[in-house]
This record gives C-alpha cells, sequence and structure tokens, in this order.
C-alpha cells in the first residue's frame, strides 16, 4: 500500500477496531431470551477488557422483525424488546465512559411494510402521493396480474408484490430487492431524502459517533425499471446482488453526497469540528467502481471483504490484501476489514473445512458442505484475525468470533428464522447459524449465562455442548482464542505503526504471507508444516506476540496455522 500524505492526526476509526453487536443475540438483560440494551450495558467491563475502541450495533428499531430489525418500522425509536431511548441513552453515557464509542446501523433502501408510509401508502390507493415514496408500479398481463418487470429478489422469488387496494381488488405491485416485508423506499423522492436527514441528525444528537450503511449499492433503479434484457433474464434467479439494473447505479450516488455534506455541517456546528464516520456495506472489488463510494464527498470507509473470502492459501490472502489496499489507496481510503459478520457463516467452521484451500465459489450465505475439522479452523481463523490487525485501517470484529465460535450447522428447521431459509424452500439454510446467542457460562442455566435471570428460552436454539466455548471457561485460560484476541488488541494499541498506512507485502516468502509495517513484521502460515524464518528477513526482529502460543513465546519458526508478530 503506498505511503499517504497526512497533514492531520488521522481520526479515530482510520485505524479503530469496532466490535459488531447483534444486538437480540449479545445479552439479555431482563430474562426474556431476547437480548436488549440493559444486557449489553452489563457486558461493558467485558469490551474495555477486550480493547475495543467502538460498538457498531446492529439495527435495534422498532421492527416486526421479518428480517429481525433490518425491516425498519420506526427509524426514530428502540425496539421495546431491547428497551426505550433513555435505556440507549444511558449506553451511549456508560460506553463513554469506558472509552467506547458507538455506531449505528441504519438502512436507507427499505424499510417495513409496518412503517407508517408503507400503510398510508396502501390506504391512500394508485396514484397518491403516498405511493411515490416507494416503487409502486401497474402490473402487466390479464388484468395486472403479472410483475411489472422479471427482476428477482436477493433472497430469491419475485422482486415484487401485488397488493389489495382499499376496496377489496387486487391492485399495484411494489418492488422488494430484498423480501416482501422489506419495501423499497424511492431515494430520490423528497420526503425520504428529508427524513434521512432528520434521521441522521437525531441519532448524532444522542451521541452516536457515525453510522454503518446497510447495502448501500442496491439504492437507486434504472430508470423506467426496464427488464433484464436477453441472457441476464434467463439467469434472473440467480443474479441477487449482481443485477446491473438495481445494483451500483449512479442514481443513488448523490444520496451519499448528501449524508457526507450533512455530517461535515453537523461536525462544524455541533460535533466539535469531529465528523461522525459513515461506512458504507458496498462490496466493489474494482477500484474504479470503488471510487463512486469512497471519497472526499462519499463514505469515508467500505468493508474490505476479500480476507473474509479468501481461500486458506497464501495466494488467496495476499492476493485479498492487495486488492483491498490498493483499491483504497488510489482514493487515500483506509481499509476496513473483517472476518465474520451477521452475513457470513463464522471463519472458524469455513475455514476447517476440507476444501478451504481450494478457489473459492462460496457466497456469504452458503457455502461448501465438505467436513469440518474444528479444531483446526479455529487455529485458522485466530491466525487470520491476527494477521488482521497488523494490516492498515480498521477491524471490524463479530461478537463472539473473539471465543473462536464455530457456525451452529445443526439448528433444527423449525428453529431458523432468516427469510432467506423461507424463500428459497429451505435450500439455503441462511444466516442464523451465525447469529446464535453467545455462550457467557459454561453451564445451561440461564440460556448458557446469555440471560441475566431465570426467564424463557433463548429466542433462537443454542446446542446442547455451547457451554465450551463459554466466556467463563476462556476467561482464565491463558491458551484461549480469547486471550488471544486480548494479546493482539495489546499489542495493537502499542505499535505506533498501526496508526500509519505505511505497508509492505514481502512478496518472496512462499508458503507465509508477509506484511511490514515499520519496524512491526507480521507473518502468517497457512499451509501445513512450520516454517523457520531466515535471519535476513527478520533483521534482529524477535517474536513479540503469536496466534498459537502466549506473549512470552520466543524462536523464530512460524507453526503451521499460525501468525507471529516480530519487532
Amino acid at each position: 500500500m503506498a505511503d499517504r500524505q497526512i497533514d492531520a492526526p488521522a481520526p479515530w476509526w482510520a485505524s479503530g477496531v469496532v466490535y459488531q453487536v447483534y444486538v437480540r443475540s449479545f445479552a439479555d438483560g431482563d430474562g426474556d431470551g431476547i437480548g436488549d440494551l440493559s444486557g449489553l450495558r452489563s457486558r461493558l467491563d467485558y469490551l474495555a477488557e477486550l480493547g475495543v475502541d467502538a460498538l457498531w450495533l446492529n439495527p435495534c428499531y422498532p421492527s416486526p422483525q421479518h428480517d429481525h430489525g433490518y425491516d425498519v418500522a420506526d427509524f426514530f425509536g428502540i425496539e421495546p424488546d431491547y428497551g426505550d431511548l433513555d435505556e440507549f441513552d444511558a449506553l451511549i453515557t456508560d460506553a463513554r465512559a469506558r472509552g467506547i464509542r458507538v455506531l449505528m446501523d441504519v438502512v436507507p433502501n427499505h424499510c417495513s411494510v409496518e412503517h407508517a408510509w408503507f400503510r398510508a401508502a396502501i390506504a391512500a390507493g394508485p396514484g397518491s402521493v403516498e405511493r411515490q415514496r416507494f416503487y409502486f408500479r401497474d402490473g402487466r398481463g390479464v388484468d395486472g396480474g403479472e410483475p411489472p418487470n422479471n427482476w428477482t429478489s436477493i433472497f430469491s422469488g419475485p422482486a415484487w408484490s401485488r397488493v389489495v387496494e382499499p376496496d377489496g381488488s387486487p391492485g399495484q405491485w411494489y418492488l422488494h430487492v430484498f423480501a416482501p416485508e422489506q419495501p423499497d423506499l424511492n431515494a430520490h423522492h423528497p420526503d425520504v431524502a428529508e427524513m434521512f436527514d432528520d434521521m441522521l441528525l437525531f441519532w448524532l444528537r444522542r451521541g452516536v459517533a457515525g453510522f454503518r450503511c446497510d447495502a448501500v449499492t442496491v439504492v437507486g433503479k434504472a430508470p423506467g425499471l426496464p427488464d433484464l434484457p436477453g441472457e441476464l433474464a434467463d439467469q434472473a434467479d440467480q443474479l441477487g446482488f449482481l443485477n446491473p439494473l438495481f445494483n451500483h447505479r449512479p442514481e443513488g450516488l448523490g444520496v451519499w453526497k448528501r449524508w457526507r455534506a450533512l455530517v461535515e455541517k453537523f461536525a462544524m456546528t455541533e460535533g466539535g469540528g469531529v465528523a461522525p464516520l459513515l461506512i458504507a456495506e458496498a462490496a466493489c472489488p474494482d477500484p474504479d467502481l470503488l471510487a463512486r463510494y469512497v471519497n472526499a464527498e462519499g463514505f469515508h470507509q467500505t468493508f474490505a471483504f476479500d480476507l473474509l473470502r479468501a481461500d486458506w492459501t497464501a495466494a488467496s490472502i495476499r492476493d485479498a490484501v492487495t486488492l483491498s489496499t490498493s483499491a483504497l489507496a488510489t482514493g487515500g481510503g483506509w481499509p476496513a476489514w473483517t472476518i465474520n459478520n451477521h452475513d457470513a457463516q463464522r471463519a472458524a467452521t469455513r475455514w476447517g473445512r476440507a476444501d478451504a484451500h481450494l478457489p473459492s465459489t462460496r457466497t456469504a450465505m452458503q457455502y461448501s458442505v465438505a467436513a469440518v475439522d474444528l479444531a483446526r479452523g479455529r487455529r485458522r481463523a485466530a491466525a487470520m484475525a491476527a494477521f488482521m490487525l497488523a494490516l492498515p485501517g480498521s477491524v471490524y470484529l463479530y461478537a463472539g468470533e473473539e471465543l473462536g465460535l464455530p457456525e451452529v450447522l445443526d439448528l433444527p428447521d423449525e428453529a431458523r428464522q432468516d427469510p432467506v431459509f423461507r424463500r428459497t424452500g429451505g435450500r439455503e439454510p441462511g444466516r442464523d447459524g451465525c447469529r446464535v446467542p453467545l455462550p457467557w457460562l459454561t453451564t445451561s442455566a440461564c440460556n448458557w449465562g446469555f440471560s441475566a435471570a431465570p426467564g424463557a428460552a433463548a429466542w433462537m436454539w443454542q446446542p446442547p455442548d455451547w457451554g465450551r466455548w463459554a466466556v467463563e471457561r476462556q476467561g482464565d485460560d491463558e491458551t484461549s482464542v480469547l486471550h488471544m484476541y486480548r494479546r493482539f488488541l495489546a499489542v495493537r494499541r502499542q505499535r505506533p505503526e498501526i496508526a500509519d498506512s505505511a505497508c509492505r507485502i514481502v512478496t518472496t516468502t512462499d508458503p507465509l504471507v508477509v506484511i511490514e509495517r515499520g519496524s512491526l513484521l507480521a507473518v502468517l502460515n497457512p499451509s501445513d508444516t512450520d516454517v523457520e524464518l531466515p535471519a535476513a528477513l527478520l533483521g534482529g526482529r524477535r517474536p513479540i506476540v503469536g496466534s498459537d502460543l502466549p506473549s512470552d513465546r520466543r524462536g523464530t519458526s512460524v507453526l503451521a496455522d499460525s501468525c507471529v508478530w516480530f519487532a
């Protein structure tokens, strides 16, 4: 990655560590089996000890939970299952006292069918102002009984649903590029733009430090909403995010320019000069495409998903690092690395599969069904996390990855709640396996410690051996994955190189992946054999922390499936 000229100190998020909290599954404070803000507040000391700079909360707005919060019914409140605005304000205060910032998740593409606007649109009928806030269209064919175009949903099935008009007759259709319970908002309607202005300011004034912006690439649609042509029409069911008529559309880019102007103005007038972070969920392997989103008038960052998708080989991992760093360096951006999130199978399972070294055709939701060696997968996931923490940019951890949690693959069908599972008829398992409530205790009491008091069963099924990964068990074990994360996060804070953008990939080190950042050398060994490092490479450096052993390890070898930092 090219060196970057910095005239002012880099913002906190440039090298910050953000912990993603899936609120529903993190900690239950009132015993109803559902994670909530009071449960999160009770675990802030744990997060402070872990060493994170900020929390990103998955959507915690009022929602009927058809897609667990990503179907928002009110952008200005808190889901009653999670608490209320007073509880949210207390969370901000308590987190700030521990030096932890809070980021919100904002969903710009759609809302819930239970949002007041959508209910008003149904009641108002065709041609109404209320329907112009969405994408309502007349159907085709006899009596309008066919969808307005041939687009399919990212979650499978048609991207259109038909409504019943106020008089009881079959009526117009509305667009939803995700689930039918998530109608797409018309980003160009002034009411929609003004509502999001108000929403961003509402939460900024409550003390949030920025926003993770969901699915930004589908905001904006091809004018006229035309059919997919030719071969694309034949592939419609498999396109998902690759539909060029609603993904990466230039029509949506003005939204982010408006948002960036708003947060910059807030910084100058109310925020003490510190601009709130805007980070996009925008998978853009093409640097030119990425530059549409991450620039001086758009987002500060977007997630680098390349490591998450990498195969367990030096070449694949090295390419992932090169792709993301070079793409963002062109536009002056800082990568935001992650190897886990709420939409992907957990890394310990992903890289424990027998085919983890093969070129990947995986998606975030559906992976190979090859046999899993979980012990190996947890070693590899820990090693990749250690390597990721040495890279330039920020790091986003997903709740439970610091415990080496595996994907729960044997969830009963009746327990699965992801709309992906429902809409594919079970063909794709969906994302529930990475959303199972966290284990805090080694016994099954109170849902493995997830709930603060005896009460209802956890909202999602937990395996009968879930306690083997519990915080209680790992907390006092210096060889545990949890302790490894704590060690690396502590050393990361102490290394001045981490706040710099300079990074050199050492290319003559197969089967290793080696990066040099000033005096720090991070070495990942994704091979099956231990490797002794040559003295010329080390240049007198000694190991300071490793993923395989506590921080007092000595020697110049890097064990198979491990990562060591030398300085």
